[in-house]
């Protein structure tokens, strides 16, 4: 179906400007009517990109959504009036053009999770297969609560995993700009009054004056050497496998931060593998779509090695605890839940564990920044102290009274 861009007015009298696919201008009129939309102008679209996208359609629009049909489904209420009701209650244009166009499709005689594979920048392949599995069962009530909650507990997650990079990345910058305070305008006007005295200078005034120096002609590079790093990583994980996979593995690994980064990935798989199998959905299908959940290449390597195993006929503990990737409390958790038949009610206490954890070292990470940047500032500003006034005291102790 081609995509159409469009001008319309709202209800409000405002203009609205996006894109939708339609078979023709009248179909475009009549989808858009239905949007609570009047057409001013349309026409086919030069690119048949979708105009949502991953990063458009929030978080907290997807919990709407669940909720909401999660409700409606537990009180017997059809789909398509559940997102009727739920379109017209959206402030986001793109996320109202998405749920307009499941509502077309549903009453073209598809089911939900055939509509929601059409939109895979807002459903994930997880997210469809779920709704696909409880609609084969009879609860998809339950699955979309479920993945309301997963929702939520991703978006914590989320929030932790930047907190944990922002905060770092926020106090550098600050010992940067004080750094290059000191040594742009401070240390010059020192250094010139040292050499005006005409003395040799210890080692760790020359050093001082050498950085000062290179920050003074060279401050541009300083400023643009962080962001030419970040695009450099950017620009080499992209075009090189191997460098991506080895940058994964780096970030899972560099003391502090690496540990945390990976107690958040295993609580994320944890718990994404609990809803899906008690959603219904096999072991192997559940660890195959846990393989884009975790985002990260040597977990993803390991989980694809799990499934290979499995799919040979290998145990599911015995597979998971030979990769060596998964620390014992997974394996044995795997273990437990496997020989009981509770494997999601398992899995959901190594998620629970991993979960409180990160919120724990994330407070001793912040903690131990604080202190960390003082001593940073401290042995600057000494340095700083110590070559300048150190001369100047020599100098003055040689005068002879």
């Amino acid at each position: 179906m081609p995509l159409f861009t469009y001008r319309a007015i709202d209800v409000q009298g405002k203009a609205v400007l996006g894109r939708v696919e339609a078979v023709n201008l009248f179909d475009l009129e009549q989808r858009l009517g239905r949007m609570g939309l009047d057409l001013v102008s349309g026409a086919p679209s030069q690119s048949q990109t979708r105009l949502v996208g991953g990063g458009t359609v929030k978080r907290q629009d997807l919990i709407n959504f669940c909720f909401h049909l999660e409700q409606l489904a537990s009180a017997g209420v059809p789909i398509t009036e559940g997102l009727v009701d739920l379109r017209d209650s959206i402030d986001n244009p793109r996320f109202k053009e998405v749920v307009a166009g499941l509502i077309e499709s549903i009453e073209g005689g598809r089911s939900l999770s055939q509509a929601l594979a059409d939109f895979p920048e807002v459903f994930s392949k997880v997210f469809v297969s779920l709704v696909r599995s409880g609609e084969q069962t009879g609860k998809l009530g339950e699955v979309l609560k479920g993945l309301t909650e997963s929702i939520k507990w991703d978006d914590e997650l989320a929030s932790q995993t930047r907190k944990l990079m922002i905060y770092p990345a926020f106090v550098g910058s600050i010992v940067l700009v004080v750094t290059m305070f000191l040594m742009i305008y401070l240390v010059p006007q020192m250094t010139s009054f040292i050499r005006n005295m005409g003395q040799a200078l210890p080692l760790h005034t020359r050093a001082l004056i050498v950085v000062s120096n290179f920050m003074v002609g060279y401050w541009w590079l300083v400023i643009a050497s962080p962001f030419a790093i970040w695009f450099g990583l950017k620009s080499a994980v992209r075009s090189s496998p191997g460098f991506a996979f080895a940058f994964d593995r780096f970030k899972i690994e560099v003391p502090v931060l690496g540990p945390i980064l990976r107690k958040i990935i295993l609580s994320r798989f944890a718990a994404s593998f609990a809803m899906m199998y008690s959603s219904g959905i096999t072991v192997l299908d559940a660890i195959r779509a846990c393989e884009e959940i975790v985002d990260n290449r040597p977990m993803q390597n390991a989980l694809r090695t799990v499934g290979q195993q499995i799919a040979e006929g290998k145990n599911l503990t015995l597979a998971f605890q030979e990769i060596g990737m998964f620390p014992p409390l997974v394996v044995r958790m795997l273990k437990i839940g496997e020989n009981t038949g509770a494997l999601d009610a398992a899995l959901l206490n190594v998620s629970y564990f991993f979960n409180r954890e990160v919120k724990d070292s994330i407070g001793k990470v912040q903690q131990m920044i604080e202190p960390a940047m003082t001593v940073v500032l401290g042995a600057l500003l000494g340095w700083v102290m110590l070559s300048v006034l150190g001369p100047v005291y020599d100098t003055i102790s040689k005068v002879k009274f």
